[in-house]
């Protein structure tokens, strides 16, 4: 029979479950605050953070709190940042930081405490006085992409990524979230082409997953293309597109989403367009641009970009229908 413990171990024997419920709990805490955290986007993240930094140090010269934050101070804050030449589009992604590091730190967003009508009107006004119609990238669309891919001349690994890249970015008018986001496993190969699952977007923050054909191709041949830098890379599982060394070594890590916006950027430097006018939104662009021009119907369009609103498909196409049947063509 096993003897009692000495009472001088008798504290330590009721003390440990105690701190291994307290170990529990905090792994548990921890485990909420990263499903917090995945509730955004990394890029989304990465822009709160700016944001958040901005905020903190005007509060800081000024000798203000900035957490928890009164609402009349976070309204003369976006104030200010709007007289500063900042976007009313930015000034609204400002508050939403503002408000995302609140609740991140378990307090009411300013934007929900009482005097947060001082926030509203000062953002109506700022959207009212300085609004402006959003500028678009220019659009990688079949021209211009033909012209970009011709830049990569090379036949190594880095150049099989970067082709296929660019080809998969625009025939599936992928986001470059979405983009680098994708694994070997999300592509299925079919005699017509392929199907991508995409597996979350900016629309489906749930997660739920998307199907997306491409068609194999004549022209920019996007099937083709990924199947070589498959073949080139030899991964089997895993990240579909990933990151190189500077000596062009295969690593196991994704391609980052903003490596895809300059990959975008120095092939349209390099295929004579100015590289300012263009982004990793051109590849999704593109394609809808494309679409609109080839006569697309907006749902058929929708099947491929995944957009809730048809509205912004509306506008590709109107700007291709615009002078077509015009109404004035047979009297002006």
């Amino acid at each position: 029979m096993a003897s009692d413990p000495p009472k001088d171990d008798i504290p330590l024997l009721v003390a440990r479950p105690q701190l291994m419920l307290q170990d529990t709990l905090h792994a548990e805490i921890e485990r909420a605050a990263d499903y917090a955290r995945a509730s955004r986007s990394a890029a989304t993240r990465r822009a709160y953070e700016t944001d958040w930094r901005i905020f903190i140090a005007w509060c800081d010269a000024r000798g203000i709190e900035s957490l928890p934050a009164r609402p009349v101070a976070v309204a003369t804050f976006l104030s200010t940042e709007a007289d500063s030449g900042i976007k009313p589009g930015t000034v609204r992604r400002r508050l939403a930081a503002i408000g995302y590091f609140h609740r991140q730190a378990g307090f009411d967003p300013p934007q929900k405490q009482a005097g947060a009508g001082a926030i509203q009107d000062v953002v109506a006004g700022i959207t009212r006085e300085n609004g402006a119609r959003p500028t678009r990238k220019q659009p990688a669309d079949a021209d211009a992409l033909r012209e970009m891919l011709r830049t990569i001349t090379t036949d190594d690994l880095r150049a099989a990524r970067d082709r296929a890249v660019l080809a998969i970015g625009m025939a599936a008018a992928l986001r470059r979230s979405e983009l680098v986001a994708l694994a070997v496993d999300d592509v299925e190969l079919l005699p017509e082409g392929l199907r991508l699952l995409i597996g979350r977007s900016k629309t489906d923050q749930a997660g739920e997953g998307y199907v997306v054909a491409i068609p194999e191709g004549r022209r920019i041949r996007p099937k083709a293309l990924l199947l070589a830098w498959i073949e080139a890379a030899g991964h089997k599982g895993g990240p579909l597109f990933r990151r190189l060394t500077r000596g062009g070594a295969l690593t196991g890590d994704r391609m980052s989403d903003r490596a895809v916006a300059r990959l975008v950027q120095r092939c349209a430097a390099e295929a004579g367009f100015d590289p300012t006018q263009f982004a990793g939104h051109s590849l999704r662009s593109g394609f809808l641009t494309e679409a609109a021009r080839q006569g697309a119907s907006i749902f058929k369009m929708r099947d491929v970009s995944r957009h809730k609103s048809v509205q912004v498909l509306s506008d590709y196409v109107r700007d291709f229908e615009m002078f077509r049947d015009h109404a004035g063509e047979k009297f002006l």
